[in-house]
């Protein structure tokens, strides 16, 4: 009994000191393999071309390509980071979102408000500009507008697809096992 308080340890958690855990992030190239990812991909570069060829256009000539714009740079940055995600597979790792779910949401957005920008942009296209080098940007813009306007719906078809293949239950994609 006299060694007692020298066996007691009051100690209820280790300390921290500075250490940091690393992510362990692994690479899925299988992932590059697959239809949605083919497709994300597609939505990179023709985002890429609506918001360059925009872009070259003054836009106090046409207010309405400010939201071709914003559109096009915002979900072209966010499809940057997406395709980053899922290809460093760090979906896997952050299991409260429920993936299948988030990204069906994130392609309905993106379809919706690429038509609403389509829409803008050929409406900007007028007899006005036919003689113009403007015309020939704001019409090639409409047509890769329109082209990744329909990637991201086949998108949503397919992240529709995964959705519904689980039950639609978005329990069950976040509850770690």
């Amino acid at each position: 009994m006299a060694d007692f308080p020298g066996k007691v340890n009051t100690e209820t958690s280790t300390p921290q000191t500075g250490t940091r855990q690393a992510i362990n992030l692994s690479v899925d190239l299988s992932f590059i393999k697959t239809i949605p990812a083919n497709l994300l991909l597609a939505e990179i570069i023709l985002g890429f071309l609506v918001w360059v060829l925009v872009a070259n256009i003054s836009s106090w000539m046409v207010p309405a390509l400010g939201w071709v714009m914003f559109v096009s740079v915002t979900l072209w940055i966010l499809s940057i980071v997406l395709f980053i995600m899922l290809f460093l597979n760090v979906h896997q790792k952050l299991t409260s979102v429920p993936w299948p779910l988030a990204l069906l949401v994130f392609y309905t957005v993106a379809t919706v408000l690429y038509f609403t920008a389509f829409v803008a942009n050929a409406a900007s296209v007028s007899a006005y500009w036919f003689y113009s080098y403007y015309y020939n940007l704001l019409a090639v813009a409409a047509f890769f507008g329109i082209l990744v306007t329909l990637t991201y719906a086949a998108s949503t078809y397919f992240a529709y697809m995964n959705w519904r293949g689980d039950g639609g239950n978005a329990a069950t994609s976040t509850v770690p096992v």
